[in-house]
């Protein structure tokens, strides 16, 4: 059985979210295949061709591949799925977009978001907000699987695969790239950071976010937010963390100001460590939280502040 693994990247780096994708890969099937699509990706395809268990990686470097678009992406691995058994990508923001419409072209049944691989043809994923686990079997001839990387851990580095080339695939012509605004930060990705501190509805305002903001910078933490927060518009959409925003699993999670809606701890329950700080001692975030003050975050936060600079972060 032979697997073929979408790999994540920037075009200048690989996410690690493709190393924790091939981990789930080699549970599936035996052979491991990276598909890197890009254009002047060659630096991603060396670093792909060195994660453990990956038997070869296959790279589409064209112009027309420069932004993922869902249409082109999708042509290219549906007419190269001939060969695989399985169609593997991490459910990112950029696989949630694609793979819906690999899983229709090819006329299968995706399955989403796995956490675990019982055998090839068998995998659980969450349901109800991570309540509950569904184990799936799928009869369909090829499998179309969305990974949740936080279920997995990322495969070594001690591979040495070969790198083959292949030309690119029909342009469908269905859409076009017309810009992109992002939010520039040197802080870690959320989906990637060990550390994150998130603020919910608690917080008032964006302004007083900032608060946030110097503890990570102390921290080396990424900035996250509960959807209330979002939805507030005290920050960016692409801060928000839970069922409809990112699902993360860092060794260390701050949550300030957040109440624990079942949408937010299906994002982060999976965090090593939980520490909650809310002036609600009856909110659901204690509940999965590790450690707990039960303060006022306005005092709290900067008494944080204060103890971290005092060490000398």
């Amino acid at each position: 059985m032979t697997t073929l693994v979408i790999a994540e990247h920037n075009t200048v780096k690989l996410n690690d979210a493709t190393a924790k994708t091939v981990t789930a890969a080699t549970k599936i099937g035996a052979d491991v295949h990276v598909l890197v699509v890009g254009s002047g990706v060659d630096a991603v395809a060396e670093a792909a061709s060195k994660i453990d268990g990956v038997a070869k990686v296959i790279v589409a470097d064209d112009a027309i591949y420069a932004h993922p678009l869902a249409e082109n992406l999708a042509a290219l691995v549906v007419g190269m799925a001939g060969s695989y058994d399985a169609i593997v990508s991490p459910a990112t923001t950029i696989g949630k977009n694609f793979m819906p419409r690999v899983a229709a072209l090819l006329d299968v049944a995706q399955i989403s978001e796995i956490q675990g691989v019982v055998s090839a043809d068998t995998f659980e994923r969450p349901i109800y907000a991570g309540n509950a686990v569904q184990t799936v079997k799928s009869k369909d001839a090829k499998k179309v699987i969305t990974v949740r990387t936080t279920a997995f851990a990322a495969a070594g580095q001690g591979g040495s695969a070969a790198i083959e080339k292949v030309a690119a695939g029909d342009q469908p012509g269905l859409s076009e790239w017309v810009s992109e605004n992002l939010t520039k930060s040197d802080r870690p990705e959320l989906t990637s950071a060990k550390i994150i501190i998130s603020g919910g509805r608690g917080m008032q305002s964006g302004d007083n976010f900032h608060m946030l903001d110097s503890i990570a910078d102390k921290l080396g933490a990424a900035v996250g937010a509960s959807r209330a927060a979002v939805d507030a518009g005290f920050v960016p959409n692409d801060y928000q963390v839970g069922q409809t925003g990112k699902v993360v699993a860092p060794e260390l999670y701050i949550a300030v100001g957040i109440s624990g809606a079942i949408q937010h701890l299906a994002g982060m329950k999976d965090s090593k460590v939980i520490v909650a700080i809310n002036k609600d001692e009856e909110a659901p975030i204690f509940q999965v939280a590790d450690f707990g003050l039960v303060a006022d975050l306005f005092t709290a936060v900067p008494e944080l502040d204060a103890e971290l600079g005092k060490l000398g972060l």
